[in-house]
């Protein structure tokens, strides 16, 4: 199955060159699996295509979810309940135990809480689907490192931590905060946190291309996890919605004449925090934000911002979900992208394949 839907608009009319786009769409069909691509210039689509699935199929955006939940409390500092600069204890008084009562709320969206995995990595898994475990386990967390001292990705920690902070300030369950306050107001019904029963019957089973993916395939597939609310890695949407959703970040938070959040607050969320160092977790030169990943790579081939093209703008910003996703914003070009896909390749190759999807949508535009 390959669907073409009829409101993609004629590449030339958008100055982006059709030819690069078929290539974009025949590379991610060639790939097999289940995939949706969105590809937007000027807010039009140029490319709106699924292959082996439909056009509302859900798929898991793994790491492609951090941003929301770094929005969800960016709205809140707009809105003057949560201050950046205070620490998380302030707000979640539990939290300060074994010396992490200096880590800021900041640091937490810049990977820099010192708290990358909580009591562990097995134990981050295996608690992922429990708020309360996962809450209490960082409580009881014991830093690797001052706060605002390494950049370390929190690969569920970001999630959980932030997500605590905006039940502890609102009073309300993380879905009901960041479904009413950014979601529902855009008419973005199809981007889930946590699968619900209804939809059910539309969402992607997870593949593991490379059997290093096994555990993940076998974790990702699990109905109880799909819909579990994990705000680090827990969002189900289709690509469609993504790009609508970037698209009003890159609008300066409106979009149709409805805005979510203010300019400012955009541009704090897309402020550098990380400018190409070496992730402590990752292993990899990274440049982070605060609650993205920027472009703009640098010389190093295993730099990790090497998802969102190799040729990126450094003013770029989105997210890897795992190696299999990416979406992302380019101000300079005036183009967001979505890829989504359900296939899980080994985290090297995996890079590679979204920097493919990456440059080549970049390659479509004209040069800058």
């Amino acid at each position: 199955m390959n669907t073409i839907h009829e409101r993609e608009h004629r590449p030339e009319d958008v100055d982006m060159d059709p030819e690069v786009l078929r290539r974009l769409s025949e590379v991610v069909r060639a790939r097999g699996g289940a995939a949706q691509l969105c590809v937007l210039r000027h807010g039009v689509p140029v490319l709106d295509r699924s292959f082996g699935c439909d056009s509302d199929s859900l798929f898991l955006l793994y790491a492609a979810s951090k941003p929301f939940a770094a929005l969800a409390v960016h709205l809140l500092a707009e809105r003057g309940d949560i201050e950046l600069d205070r620490p998380v204890a302030a707000y979640w008084p539990e939290f300060a135990r074994h010396g992490k009562g200096d880590v800021t709320v900041r640091h937490v969206l810049q990977h820099r809480a010192g708290v990358p995995a909580g009591r562990g990595m097995v134990r981050t898994m295996r608690t992922a689907t429990d708020w309360e475990k996962s809450v209490r386990d960082l409580e009881e967390a014991r830093p690797r490192w001052a706060g605002g001292e390494v950049a370390a990705y929190h690969f569920m920690s970001f999630g959980f931590i932030l997500g605590e902070l905006v039940q502890r300030v609102t009073g309300r369950p993380f879905r009901e905060t960041l479904t009413s306050g950014l979601l529902e107001p855009l008419g973005l019904h199809d981007l889930h946190p946590g699968l619900p029963d209804h939809a059910w019957d539309r969402h992607v089973p997870a593949r593991a291309g490379h059997p290093s993916e096994w555990p993940n395939q076998w974790m990702s597939n699990r109905r109880g996890y799909r819909q579990a609310v994990i705000p680090s890695a827990g969002i189900s949407g289709t690509a469609r919605q993504l790009a609508r959703f970037y698209q009003m970040l890159l609008q300066g938070g409106t979009l149709d004449g409805i805005r979510v959040l203010s300019q400012e607050t955009v541009l704090e969320a897309r402020k550098p925090s990380n400018d190409g160092e070496t992730d402590a977790s990752l292993k990899r030169p990274v440049r982070w934000s605060h609650g993205f990943m920027l472009g703009g790579p640098g010389p190093d081939p295993q730099d990790l911002s090497n998802v969102l093209g190799a040729r990126s703008d450094r003013n770029a910003f989105g997210h890897a979900g795992t190696t299999s996703s990416v979406v992302w914003a380019d101000p300079s070009r005036d183009l967001v992208v979505a890829y989504l896909s359900n296939i899980q390749p080994q985290f090297g190759a995996g890079i590679g394949r979204l920097r493919e999807v990456s440059d080549l949508a970049l390659a479509a535009c004209p040069a800058t």
